[in-house]
C-alpha cells in the first residue's frame, strides 16, 4: 500500500512539473511554447491545431504548409507570423518568428509590450544596427531581438541611416515596434 501511495505521488509531481515546463507561451533558447528551432513547416497544421493558420503566399497544389503563414487564436487573437528558410519546401525549418501576443515572454518577463528599460534591465545587448527608418537591438545568449522605430529616438538621431546609435542613446520608454525570435538553420544537417 505504502509503495502504491508513493509511486501515485511521485507519478503525480512528474506531471505538475511536466505542465509548468510546457507553458505555450514561454519563450527560451530554441524554442517559443512548444514551437522548437527544430520544427518543419510541414508539421505546423498539427503543432497549431488549436488555432488558426493563415497562408499568407499560397503555393498551388502544395503538399502541407509552405511560404510564411500566420497563427491566430481561435478567438481572432494574432499571435505570431513564422517565416521559413525556403518558402518552397515544406520541409523547410522556421528561421524567424515574429510574436504579435505579449503573453509570450521570455523568463525575465520580456515581451512585445515591453520597452527598451526592460532589455538594460534584464539583458546584455550585443549589437546596435540603423537601418533607414529603425533600430534593431540584439541581445546577448538570446534567440531574441527588437525593432525600434526611429520616431522612438532622438531628434538627431532619427535622420541619418549610417548613424551608429549607442543602447545609451535610446529611451528608456522606447516601445518595440517589432518583437522577434531568430534561428539559425544549421545547413549540415539534412532535413527529415
Amino acid at each position: 500500500m505504502k509503495k502504491t501511495l508513493f509511486i501515485v505521488a511521485i507519478t503525480a509531481l512528474l506531471f505538475i512539473q511536466c505542465g509548468k515546463d510546457n507553458n505555450p507561451f514561454s519563450i527560451q533558447k530554441g524554442a517559443i511554447g512548444n514551437l522548437t528551432k527544430d520544427i518543419q513547416m510541414k508539421q505546423i497544421d498539427s503543432l497549431f491545431a488549436n488555432d488558426s493558420i493563415v497562408k499568407l503566399n499560397p503555393i498551388k497544389d502544395a503538399i502541407g504548409t509552405q511560404g510564411e503563414v500566420e497563427i491566430y487564436e481561435k478567438g481572432g487573437n494574432k499571435l505570431l507570423l513564422l517565416s521559413p528558410a525556403d518558402e518552397s519546401d515544406p520541409n523547410s525549418k522556421i528561421t524567424n518568428v515574429q510574436v504579435f501576443d505579449s503573453r509570450y515572454q521570455t523568463d525575465k518577463g520580456l515581451n512585445s509590450a515591453s520597452r527598451f528599460k526592460d532589455i538594460k534591465a534584464n539583458y546584455t545587448i550585443s549589437d546596435v544596427q540603423t537601418t533607414i527608418n529603425a533600430v534593431v537591438v540584439f541581445l546577448e545568449g538570446s534567440d531574441v531581438f527588437v525593432t525600434i522605430d526611429k520616431k522612438e529616438l532622438p531628434e538627431n538621431l532619427r535622420y541619418n541611416p549610417t548613424i551608429t546609435v549607442e543602447p545609451s542613446q535610446i529611451p528608456d520608454e522606447a516601445a518595440f515596434k517589432y518583437f522577434y525570435i531568430g534561428w539559425d538553420i544549421d545547413d549540415s544537417k539534412p532535413s527529415e
